[in-house]
């Protein structure tokens, strides 16, 4: 399998390194295109086996699937411009690029099309990549859901679902970290050293998404286990409480979805 990921910023370098780490794809089977020599140079470090150039016409050439992993104030021209070297499926990770909207820039091809949204964890395979296709076979399908995989967890979602996908999952990383940079806060306070706090919390952070993923248990069963009553954990759960945690991580994500 040949790839041709066009955009090695944030999201389409962590793709790239996903599908190489995971055994997906091989290092020399994959082309990476960018007009930012920094980020052909951050490429050429992980791995000097990935082919790099700064053609996207050229790029697309010999692939078997290509992913436009650019902005998406510049998809457009992108697309645009390989819509006559193309003839395999494409893959959009741009935000908010609808798949008829991507057939309209390619010129309307008859080409398998998928909008895709994965976060920056597919660099660690621990994505959340959420897929809509649009023209596509069985296989087609079949060969890009498994490909996406191969870095975490996918799943298919009709279009309407997008904007709050993006927000649950894609900003949610963000979302997730800054609870964490509260709990370290929080941890220093207590008298821990920052990185030691850092530690901890990424420790119990990570268990707690374990725990609830291995035993398929609703978070409060879980809650409600470690909760005794009178207890520290139920204080410091209604301290949380009263300073609007829950109310603001749902307002938070509410505010992203409709963005």
């Amino acid at each position: 399998m040949k790839i041709t990921v066009i955009g090695a910023g944030n999201m389409g370098g962590a793709l790239v390194k996903g599908f190489i780490k995971s055994g997906a794809v091989s290092a020399k089977d994959v082309t990476v295109s960018d007009v930012s020599q920094a980020n052909l140079g951050r490429m050429k470090d992980y791995n000097p086996e990935i082919c790099l150039c700064s053609d996207n016409v050229k790029a697309v050439s010999g692939a078997d699937f290509v992913v436009i992993a650019v902005k998406p104030w510049i998809a457009e021209k992108v697309v645009r411009q390989i819509a006559d070297a193309v003839s395999v499926p494409v893959i959009s990770i741009a935000a908010g690029v609808a798949c008829g909207t991507l057939r309209e820039w390619l010129g309307g091809k008859d080409l398998a099309l998928f909008r895709v949204i994965p976060n920056t964890a597919a660099e660690f395979l621990e994505s959340m990549t959420f897929v809509q296709a649009d023209g596509a076979s069985a296989d087609e399908k079949a060969d890009v859901m498994g490909l996406l995989g191969s870095v975490g967890a996918v799943m298919e979602i009709e279009e309407k679902m997008f904007p709050a996908a993006t927000t649950l999952s894609s900003c949610g990383i963000a979302y997730a970290m800054k609870y964490i940079r509260a709990s370290m806060q929080g941890g220093i306070t207590l008298g821990f050293a920052p990185k030691v706090s850092e530690d901890i919390v990424l420790q119990t952070v990570k268990g707690a998404a374990k725990l609830l993923q291995e035993s398929g248990n609703h978070p409060e069963a879980e809650i409600d286990k470690v909760t005794t009553p009178g207890g520290i954990t139920i204080k410091g759960i209604n301290a949380m409480e009263a300073n609007g945690f829950t109310n603001a991580v749902i307002e938070g994500i509410l505010a992203g979805g409709k963005a």
